[in-house]
């Protein structure tokens, strides 16, 4: 992606956490029918490695799985707040009339190999450490051990995991950094998407 260097975030803990709070991905693969993409929430595991690893599941009826080029790397793509910028907000506008709108956003983007996994011992686990991770902070966490076995076991075979080693990843923080101060004095949508980044 096009990223300026005062756009460009580089601290690997504000991009992982960044994943961690805006979990899904649009994962980005390339096919004998070219370009595909997925929506998918990945999660990232701290394993040792530098970047980490995503993981996930898709549908076993998600051709993603079967079709994706395994020579390329896939492009998972982290979308978190944005917000429309007026001309209003800077004094510029008063001053000049040298502004024009733009659109601020945090975005990460994570590239690897990919790889799916047909498992499912490696697929229940995948499901319990989700489960845990979004269930957690829930007054009465729901566990996977709530619902039937059998079922458990009917939707394990009609998924299948995927795998993806980061092996580079790049932050895009466009806050207006190129731009003088704003002039609003009460709450904005900026204020809100501020308060909502990983600093």
């Amino acid at each position: 992606m096009y990223n300026p260097p005062h756009f460009e975030e580089t601290r690997t803990d504000v991009l992982h956490a960044l994943i961690g709070a805006h979990p899904l991905a649009t994962l980005v693969t390339l096919t004998g029918h070219g370009l595909e993409a997925n929506l998918l929430p990945l999660l990232l595991r701290h394993d040792g490695s530098p970047l980490g690893t995503l993981v996930g599941h898709v549908a076993r009826a998600n051709p993603l799985w079967r079709e994706f080029d395994p020579s390329v790397e896939a492009l998972a793509v982290f979308q978190g707040p944005n917000a429309y910028i007026t001309p209003s907000w800077y004094a510029s506008k008063r001053e000049s009339g040298k502004v024009v709108p733009t659109w601020n956003y945090v975005v990460v983007q994570a590239h690897g190999p990919l790889r799916a996994i047909d498992d499912s011992v490696w697929l229940r686990a995948l499901l319990d450490e989700l489960t845990a991770r979004h269930e957690s902070p829930r007054p009465v966490p729901w566990s996977v051990d709530d619902a039937p076995a059998d079922y458990i076991s009917a939707l394990l075979r009609a998924i299948v995991g995927i795998e993806m080693p980061v092996t580079r990843i790049a932050g895009k923080w466009k806050l207006s950094q190129n731009q003088p101060c704003l002039l609003y004095t009460s709450p904005s949508p900026r204020d809100g998407l501020l308060s909502r980044m990983p600093s």
